[in-house]
């Protein structure tokens, strides 16, 4: 009996940990007319307002690849919005398909950064986030959309791209860029070249932003996505190594534009 009360009291006494639940939520929103879903996620028991993160998919569009890596932005302790740049329910897993749909948006960089621009609108208004700690990142065709936002003046605290093209229609709009600049790209990938990646870092450096270019040797587009390989295109291949050292590089780099975890 003792022994028992004893227990009970121990129990008492230890420490209550509260684990949160990730939430996950559809949320409808529009642009120039056209009906858009992008995928909002936040860990509930963060009751304070977040950092909030911008994640821009694929050329594939909003698939589970975008919405998965909200989710381990959440489980940081950010408010993170995968954002649909195609339209409500429109992905595909059809190369050619996705080169239409990128190709109708890449072609017209106003519509472009009006997509991105009325993502970032959605996460700025949810009362969970910080209003003016407000980052965005991207992979392939979305690290192209990171940094047109980035571009067009918004008001970002940081943008990384992951494997995304360098290129713009507006190089002097670099002069636009408030917060810093990340770019993990691949050694290796042939449709990033050297020359793309120096003449963007050209681009930076004249506009005088507070940017960084990693490069991983031996790294093909795409690095980060596991499920890179299964089309069998050439230069596209996951990189697990590449994949966890952009991760980490991401971290660091947030907890230095947001101070350690966004607290």
């Amino acid at each position: 009996m003792f022994l028992k009360s004893l227990l009970i009291l121990g129990a008492s006494l230890l420490p209550v940990v509260c684990y949160g639940e990730i939430v996950t939520t559809a949320v409808d929103y529009q642009q120039g007319g056209q009906a858009l879903q992008g995928w909002l996620v936040y860990d509930d028991a963060i009751k304070d307002p977040r950092p909030g993160i911008l994640v821009f998919p694929e050329w594939w569009g909003l698939t589970d690849y975008p919405k998965h890596r909200a989710e381990q932005l959440a489980k940081l302790g950010y408010v993170a919005f995968a954002a649909d740049m195609y339209g409500k329910g429109i992905v595909t897993d059809d190369p050619n398909e996705a080169g239409k749909l990128d190709h109708k948006v890449m072609s017209d960089n106003d519509l472009l950064r009006a997509r991105a621009a009325a993502a970032m609108d959605q996460l700025k208004s949810n009362p969970r986030v910080d209003g003016k700690k407000i980052a965005a990142i991207g992979y392939c065709f979305g690290g192209t959309v990171a940094l047109e936002l980035a571009r067009s003046g918004a008001d970002l605290a940081g943008v990384v791209s992951f494997h995304g093209g360098l290129e713009t229609p507006k190089p002097d709009d670099a002069k636009n860029i408030k917060g810093k600049i990340l770019v993990c790209t691949g050694g290796d990938d042939a449709f990033i070249p050297p020359k793309q990646v120096a003449a963007f870092e050209d681009e930076m450096r004249k506009a005088g932003v507070n940017w960084q270019v990693i490069v991983y040797g031996g790294a093909h587009h795409a690095f980060t996505n596991p499920d890179a390989d299964k089309h069998h295109i050439p230069n596209i291949a996951y990189d697990a190594q590449a994949d966890q050292r952009s991760w980490v590089a991401m971290t660091a780099f947030f907890d230095e534009i947001f101070g350690n975890g966004g607290k």
